[in-house]
């Protein structure tokens, strides 16, 4: 069998907490496994770095566990269709592959919501993961002034990497207001460990000013980003700042399960107790079903590489646990849901698809997302209307309704290889 074409009895798509966690069980148990992620480290972007420096026992546990599990690791390889059922289509440096599989698991993560204000395209403003991931890459923060803003955990745990790292953190500015987050904090007793790692970011953090029920009104500079103007709907600050890291939570990457088939609920793949979509053969596990975190996407990936596996036995002694974890990820949507000012902030000439330059005036004049695409291109450009088809679902309560292959940028040459052929490139309406 060549590279390019490769048979597994099970794959799983996406090297994350999830993706390990269901790679790592399905092979353990006698599998011919495979587990592919576009990036050249195991871990996904939430344990991104570990190979390289660890700092997460969790982290290392699974990495380690993975490693000696069997499993085969396709490192840079980017699934970008599924030309015939049971068959992907993934681009590698090397070339185009197809993936045959009998059971697939997909664990395809989540992405920062950005929503737009004015400012926001100024070079410096950027998502807090985004600069997350950067710094971890050796971006130069040192003694710049950074303003953390948006919603979600990730807003305090990214200010104290930073300030390891050197930066001049000049405040953290949560939307949620205190009373939700004071309930999220009496949920976490159910969670010891989370309370635990909360006490010692706060503890690191110590000082750093914490504004609850504040947001971004406009980011401002000239050749960058000088300073943001925050508000808590009574009372506006300007504070300086050299970046700006804002970001809404998050929402999941369900490009490709869509592009297979995969019905959705409330924006989510819509799984049973076996972590088995609507179609047949096909798990999902992690944030794709609901955002809840490393340690319930490590639940649900191991109850679907289990499933997936055939040992419905194992699967189920874990249903209680992810019960609980579905509890804390429900907590989560209730504390950091966005309020309704968030959607308003930005203006008519606010860009919205910052590929195409497409200003948000531009896009209400049309009566939906697609009518809108075809007239003004937005959507079109390089990140395919991930950024601004989520803003705009949050902004209109409709965003893109359609996925055709390839799901992700692809090379011709790959479209163009036999598996690729007859792949069927009609617009194919969200369940």
């Amino acid at each position: 069998m060549s590279d390019r074409v490769q048979k597994f009895e099970i794959v799983v798509v996406g090297a994350g907490p999830a993706g390990l966690a269901a790679a790592t069980v399905a092979a353990e148990h006698g599998r011919r496994v495979a587990l592919l992620d576009d990036t050249p480290w195991l871990g996904g972007q939430v344990w991104r770095g570990e190979q390289r420096h660890p700092a997460l026992p969790q982290a290392q546990q699974w990495l380690t566990r993975c490693q000696r599990s069997g499993a085969t690791w396709q490192r840079q390889t980017s699934v970008i269709a599924s030309p015939h059922p049971g068959v992907l289509l993934a681009e590698h440096p090397t070339g185009a592959r197809e993936i045959h599989f009998q059971k697939l698991v997909l664990a395809t993560g989540a992405r920062e919501l950005l929503l737009p204000f004015p400012g926001w395209t100024l070079p410096g403003v950027m998502g807090p993961g985004g600069l997350q991931a950067l710094v971890k890459n050796g971006w130069p923060i040192a003694d710049q002034r950074v303003v953390i803003s948006g919603t979600g955990p990730l807003l305090l745990a990214v200010a104290d990497g930073l300030k390891k790292h050197g930066a001049r953190m000049v405040c953290v500015a949560e939307q949620a207001p205190a009373g939700r987050l004071f309930r999220f904090g009496a949920e976490l007793l159910r969670h010891p460990a989370k309370i635990l790692q909360g006490a010692q970011i706060k503890l690191r953090l110590l000082g750093l000013p914490f504004l609850t029920g504040t947001w971004p009104v406009r980011a401002e500079g000239d050749d960058r980003v000088r300073a943001v103007t925050l508000t808590d709907g009574v009372h506006t600050l300007t504070k300086e700042c050299d970046v700006l890291a804002c970001g809404f939570h998050l929402v999941p990457n369900v490009e490709l399960p869509l592009a297979l088939g995969c019905t959705l609920r409330d924006g989510f793949v819509r799984v049973n107790e076996d972590q088995a979509t609507s179609v047949n053969a096909i798990y999902c596990a992690g944030e794709p079903t609901g955002i809840g975190g490393a340690d319930c996407a490590l639940i649900e990936g191991q109850i679907a590489g289990y499933a997936a596996a055939g040992c419905a036995t194992e699967a189920r002694r874990l249903f209680a646990t992810r019960a609980g974890w579905h509890r804390f990820r429900d907590a989560l949507a209730t504390a950091f849901a966005l309020r309704p000012e968030v959607t308003t902030l930005a203006t008519d000439d606010t860009l919205l698809c910052r590929c195409e330059d497409v200003t948000l005036g531009r896009v209400k004049q049309f009566p939906g997302w697609r009518n809108a695409k075809l007239q003004t291109r937005c959507g079109m450009g390089a990140c395919q209307g991930r950024t601004c088809g989520a803003a705009a679902k949050v902004l209109f309560g409709a965003g893109p309704d359609a996925v055709r292959p390839p799901v992700l940028p692809a090379r011709v040459s790959s479209l163009l290889t036999p598996s690729a052929a007859d792949t069927n490139l009609e617009t194919k309406p969200t369940p």
